[in-house]
């Protein structure tokens, strides 16, 4: 059955980031994923890591100033090398952590910019950040995320990161495919996983609307998490969603798939 990673940046909010480690660990995970480790020493994170047995499977990297709005900084021209040393952030972390992939949040399509500029420096910083990458044994990812949550994001569909990925032409450059995200733009989501099955390195889940915990609402996940185990899919999938009241009480929907 499919293989799930707690991301602690959504889940066991009820603690303290730090302690939530154990938390994840006590409900029967055995992977994690999170947002940015970059606010503590990674020493500190892997401490925990091994003393609950956990492995990182994801993490992204810098995405500019998060609390200002920002959601990545690969599409702003002007901040090549802001980014640039966000890679390395990324990858240093990533190597002390044992993180195989990172993932980059685009950003948001900056006004007033021409947009040939644009997409030059975002083909530029992907295939910057792929071959550092790719030197140090990782995957970058690049995901579509949905223009309703997050106004103006760069990429919101999968054909546009699919394009998008051509144009780099790195071979350690995959997607992640979050549902939620494609649930809110396109649908489709058994067959769009299917058809492009070998480039997708992580999936996501949240049920629609609310972003809540599978079974919360339309997405049909009785059907799509079994059906991901029957066509291939073998990475992790990280559970990206709010619990619609504490974590607990809303996992009862994964004891079906253990």
């Amino acid at each position: 059955m499919p293989r799930f990673a707690a991301n602690l940046t959504m889940l066991f909010t009820e603690v303290p980031f730090l302690d939530r480690f154990e938390r994840a660990a006590a409900n029967g995970f055995t992977a994690v994923e999170f947002l940015f480790p970059y606010p503590y020493p990674a020493e500190d994170l892997k401490s925990r890591l091994d003393a609950h047995g956990l492995s990182l499977v994801l993490h992204n990297l810098p995405a500019g100033d998060w609390d200002a709005g920002e959601r990545g900084i690969a599409v702003l021209p002007g901040r090549e090398a802001e980014f640039r040393a966000g890679v390395d952030q990324a990858i240093a972390y990533a190597t002390t952590l044992g993180t195989p992939r990172l993932n980059c949040l685009v950003g948001k399509t900056p006004a007033g910019v021409p947009p040939d500029a644009v997409h030059a420096t975002l083909v530029a910083n992907l295939r910057h950040a792929a071959r550092a990458l790719h030197s140090a044994g990782l995957t970058l990812l690049v995901e579509a995320v949905n223009d309703k949550d997050i106004p103006g994001f760069h990429l919101t569909r999968t054909a546009q990161v699919l394009a998008l990925l051509d144009e780099v032409g790195e071979p350690n450059v995959q997607v992640q495919y979050d549902l939620y995200h494609a649930q809110r733009m396109e649908g489709e989501l058994a067959a769009t996983v299917a058809a492009h099955l070998p480039r997708i390195a992580h999936i996501q889940l949240a049920d629609n609307p609310g972003r809540h915990e599978p079974g919360t609402g339309e997405i049909a996940y009785d059907f799509l998490l079994p059906y991901l185990d029957r066509i291939g899919y073998t990475g992790h999938i990280g559970c990206e969603y709010k619990p619609a009241t504490t974590t607990e009480a809303g996992l009862g929907w994964l004891a079906r798939y253990r």
